[in-house]
């Protein structure tokens, strides 16, 4: 522009001059929305303060307690509602900044904290996974030696360790309290929280027990049905991945059929995993395929808990997306009184702040233009750490 226009100066000394100007001062929004964000990620961490009606950045606060939010709530009056996560600190800080706003819990945390809980109820029913032909327990000469129920418990300090953080993390799980609040009370990584508590057994919190996961995994189902229908073809198998834009390789594809080829004709397919069934009870039915459809229905026939479960999710999905926030006692009431392992954790942790779920699951407001201020936040952190070219260096 400055060439077009026939400025004498230098990119930089724009700059300059635009750095220059004062920055614009910003009234204190009716809406605030509230969320943490990292600057370091798992050692610090800050808040993001923005206007949730015009979704733009209000202020940065230097720690994600909430001391500065209450101060800042103090020296900023005429904030009437605050979008935040289930995190207590933000609900502490806003209690005591500005007493008379109204909290809003966010709806996308609160499904995102019953995904969790519908794993960890997944993961308690784990037997019910398997058809009934494969609860058949294999003769002792047909089992393989690396059969986990031959193996002898792992052994050691490092044992005794996941021993003692499994049974901690479940033990305040039994107690009421969310990953989140356990991870900040033990001082640990949310990834390490989530991960003991997913696990039913604490030695299912060993890596070498865990399957690796694997980029062909969502797609394992379909090859396996071509199989079953007589495409035994790597080359043409590989082919229709790649039409549906599948990350796979030809290694891959061809390694999983040698694995079939290999298996007896007679052998039941393997049962569906945990986080197969959690995504199945957590996703519209209509976004299945007919064969998850079919498969989750097997599943709940042979598992009446898990059959109740998939009804309590859909009641709080509908209460979600309906906005039928004043359903909500009696939703907590029905799953209390179920108690299946997470969920009536997860029910009975919402009437910590029952006003503020309740809020969230009625009005229109949310975090998502927060949500999206994190995302530019972070974005604009990531560009400012390449490495500028050679010109720039130079000027």
């Amino acid at each position: 522009m400055a060439t077009h226009l026939g400025f004498g100066a230098g990119r930089m000394t724009l700059l300059r001059r635009v750095m220059a100007l004062p920055d614009p001062q910003l009234s204190t929004p009716r809406v605030l929305g509230v969320d943490d964000f990292a600057i370091r990620r798992g050692q610090t961490y800050s808040t993001v303060l923005t206007c949730g009606e015009a979704h733009h950045v209000v202020d940065v606060l230097p720690t994600r307690e909430a001391g500065p939010l209450a101060a800042w709530l103090t020296t900023h009056p005429g904030v009437e509602i605050i979008c935040r996560d289930r995190a207590g600190a933000y609900a502490e800080g806003a209690r005591l900044g500005a007493p008379s706003a109204l909290q809003v819990a966010d709806r996308f945390h609160l499904w995102q904290g019953l995904g969790r809980a519908v794993e960890t109820c997944v993961a308690a029913h784990r037997d019910c996974l398997r058809s009934p032909s494969a609860n058949d327990s294999p003769p002792l000469a047909a089992r393989s030696p690396a059969d986990p129920q031959d193996d002898a418990d792992p052994a050691g300090r490092r044992a005794e360790r996941k021993k003692a953080a499994h049974a901690l993390v479940h033990e305040l799980l039994d107690q009421g309290h969310s990953r989140r609040a356990i991870a900040r009370r033990l001082g640990w990584g949310l990834n390490t929280v989530l991960r003991y508590a997913a696990a039913r057994r604490w030695q299912d919190t060993f890596r070498e027990n865990r399957p690796r996961p694997s980029r062909l995994d969502p797609y394992k189902p379909y090859l396996e049905r071509r199989f079953a229908a007589g495409c035994t073809n790597v080359t043409q198998l590989h082919g229709e991945l790649l039409a549906e834009h599948a990350p796979v390789t030809y290694q891959m594809v061809r390694a999983f059929i040698a694995t079939l080829r290999s298996t007896p004709s007679g052998t039941p397919p393997p049962p569906p995993t945990v986080r197969q069934v959690t995504g199945w009870l957590t996703r519209h039915p209509t976004a299945l395929a007919e064969q998850d459809r079919a498969d989750l229905k097997d599943v709940l026939a042979r598992c009446p808990e898990l059959d109740t479960a998939a009804g309590h999710i859909r009641d709080f999905g509908e209460i979600l997306t309906d906005r039928l926030g004043a359903a909500l006692p009696t939703w907590i009431t029905a799953v209390d009184a179920s108690q299946l392992p997470g969920l009536t954790g997860f029910a009975l942790h919402l009437l910590r702040g029952l006003d503020a779920v309740t809020a969230g699951l009625t009005l229109e407001w949310s975090s998502g233009g927060t949500e999206g201020a994190v995302n530019r936040i972070r974005r604009s952190r990531d560009s400012s750490m390449v490495v500028p070219d050679s010109n720039y260096s130079a000027r």
